[in-house]
């Protein structure tokens, strides 16, 4: 049954099953639709499609757009939704979302699926979502939608609240309202605040605010995120070439591109092509991670190969193999950590010109420091358990030394790639750690090479 709590309308489930499975559409709308459509977006996910297929009866295309928007499904999911409804259906849902919501599940479909939604719709919806499907992914314009409310520079106040009173019910928001020219060129903002406590016939060129920021069409997407992060901006107008308003990206649609670039950068660093579908199959998941475990078999086999070129010397003092794993593990691990620190910064857009050598300078002073706190512990350690200082000094050399250029290597190669155009998220832990792995053992083998002499 519906409870109020905490002044939300919450859902039973068994309920609404209830009314379904009794066909009760009136009771069923009245207790479903007073829900918010997060609760709505829950109840059609966990139900069965025999259910969804009563759903759709009892709901309008208009209501069922709200639902998928409140989804949190990945993109390609839709499309299995979509085919459980009469394609009239869901062509008449696709209307009513807003546009970039639309072009969203659009994308994910076959050329033919698409064209096959986009003949059952009108005219105006159709080149509106043309026009966004025309931008390359990734970017502000693909992104954006065109529901949002604009005035002209030369209307007055009481003009401006009419427009907005027609535009309210389509417009994604209306806390911002953009000012532009007869050639729809941007020239200001104002604030739905500013608008409504303003004299009724002042003009609106005298109280908008010309200081407003826009981002291009072509902009990509993660540097978009940062800039409304960096302002706390609701909304930002996005225009083309010529400064003409194209559209508007709100504060959702970037919530879910920092998801996206999170999960993105997360999947690379993890040695993974993209993070699996928990929905997705063994043989699925396996072709996305095979290729990078694949790369790095071949990285692997380079620390072999290192380790038979000095096979002498540890055939000669069999300890020194205790070690290794000691050695190369910590080098990894504060590999990874300058890594991260570097990848972050470049993905927040903290880190730019000189505070790139500022970061590479930090990160390896912290690990010179690191890495001779560490050593010296190691040569303590090593010393009380093996009853040799010589060995110690020598493991404790050789971590100290590959901590200072893990460190190194973790902070300065993303920074390079970045300056090369090359995602820095690439620099992957996995490639971090392999490659810390052969100077590690360079360093260690290498010294106890030179200096066998003195151990033995």
């Amino acid at each position: 049954m519906i409870e109020e709590r905490n002044d939300e309308v919450q859902y039973d489930e068994s309920f609404l099953r209830m009314l379904l499975d009794e066909e009760n559409i009136e009771a069923f709308r009245e207790h479903f639709l007073v829900l918010h459509p997060f609760d709505q977006a829950q109840f059609y996910e966990e139900v069965g499609p025999d259910i969804r297929q009563v759903i759709y009866r009892y709901l309008s295309p208009q209501e069922m757009a709200i639902i998928l928007e409140s989804m949190e499904i990945e993109d390609d999911e839709y499309e299995s939704y979509l085919n459980e409804m009469d394609p009239s259906y869901g062509a008449a849902m696709l209307g009513f979302m807003y546009t970039d919501n639309a072009v969203d599940i659009l994308n994910e479909l076959n050329t033919e699926q698409r064209e096959n939604y986009l003949d059952m719709m009108d005219d105006e919806t159709v080149d509106e979502i043309n026009e966004l499907l025309g931008y390359e992914e990734y970017t502000a314009g693909a992104i954006m939608t065109t529901e949002y409310v604009s005035v002209l520079e030369s209307a007055t106040v009481r003009e401006a609240m009419r427009v907005l009173r027609q535009e309210a019910q389509t417009a994604e928001t209306i806390y911002y309202i953009f000012v532009v020219d007869s050639s729809h060129k941007l020239l200001g903002v104002m604030t739905l605040r500013e608008l409504i406590v303003a004299e009724g016939d002042l003009y609106i060129r005298d109280i908008m605010s010309d200081r407003v920021l826009s981002v291009k069409v072509t902009d990509d997407q993660e540097n978009v995120a940062n800039l409304m992060k960096d302002y706390d901006f609701l909304a930002i107008p996005v225009i083309n070439e010529t400064r003409e308003l194209q559209g508007i990206i709100t504060f959702d649609d970037i919530i879910d591109v920092i998801e996206e670039e999170a999960e993105d950068d997360y999947s690379k660093l993890a040695g993974i092509s993209d993070m699996d579908d928990n929905d997705a199959g063994p043989i699925r998941a396996a072709g996305k991670r095979l290729p990078w475990l694949i790369i790095l078999l071949f990285l692997g086999m380079l620390t072999s190969g290192l380790m038979g070129i000095f096979e002498a010397t540890l055939d000669k003092v069999a300890l020194l193999a205790t070690f290794i794993p000691l050695i190369s593990g910590t080098s990894g691990n504060s590999g990874t950590q300058a890594l991260a620190v570097a990848i972050r910064g470049i993905a927040t857009g903290d880190i730019g010109g000189k505070s790139k050598f500022k970061l590479v300078l930090r990160e390896l002073s912290t690990g010179i420091i690191m890495g001779l706190v560490s050593g010296a512990i190691v040569v303590g350690i090593i010393f009380f358990w093996k009853g040799t200082l010589i060995v110690g000094l020598l493991v404790g050399a050789s971590i100290c030394c590959s901590i200072i250029v893990a460190t190194l290597a973790g902070s300065f190669i993303p920074i390079i790639m970045h300056k090369l155009g090359v995602d820095p998220a690439v620099a992957s832990g996995p490639f971090i750690t392999t490659l810390n792995d052969v100077t590690s053992i360079v360093i260690y083998l290498g010294l106890a090479t030179t200096f066998i002499g003195l151990i033995l």
